[in-house]
């Protein structure tokens, strides 16, 4: 309970938590914290990258030469679109990060949305895996301060009596 195993990794050590002081124990669980809530937040930032990717690779699902000549909202921002028409159903232009856009085909574009979508699932299910072994972690920093708390409780008892 007080040793957490983890699959040995470089750089890692194993720390007997029942060694440690209390207040080191609190400190611990406050770094653990931190660590949780920013791969929480970058798993809530992934799930958008994938769903945006995933709505594109929709979108060019949609595309078509029966399409050509209608009108549709092409998205200036993420709030501000303007009246289009599309003109030529066989390529488009696609934003692939930093400002940069590629012309491609529509083949083309539907593969890059879908290796996108691809890999950043992948880094979901990583980021995933670290989050469990971290709530374990944390689980046990619980269960240890309960144990040390009780300790000093029944140290506190025995003094006064």
């Amino acid at each position: 309970m007080s040793e957490i195993s983890a699959q040995p990794r470089r750089g890692m050590q194993e720390i007997d938590l029942t060694q440690l002081s209390l207040q080191q124990i609190i400190g611990l669980k406050q770094q653990l914290e931190g660590e949780l809530q920013l791969m929480q937040e970058s798993m809530a930032s992934l799930k958008v990258a994938q769903l945006r990717y995933q709505g594109s690779g929709d979108i060019m699902e949609k595309i078509t030469p029966e399409t050509e000549g209608q009108e549709i909202l092409v998205p200036l921002t993420a709030s501000m679109f303007v009246p289009g028409q599309l003109k030529d159903t066989n390529e488009v232009i696609i934003d692939v990060g930093t400002r940069y856009y590629v012309k491609k085909d529509i083949a083309g574009a539907k593969d890059y949305f879908q290796r996108k979508v691809k890999f950043v699932t992948e880094q979901m299910e990583k980021v995933q895996a670290i989050l469990i072994e971290k709530k374990k972690i944390s689980d046990a920093i619980m269960d240890v301060t309960e144990m040390k708390i009780a300790q000093q409780q029944q140290a506190l008892q025995s003094q006064a009596s």
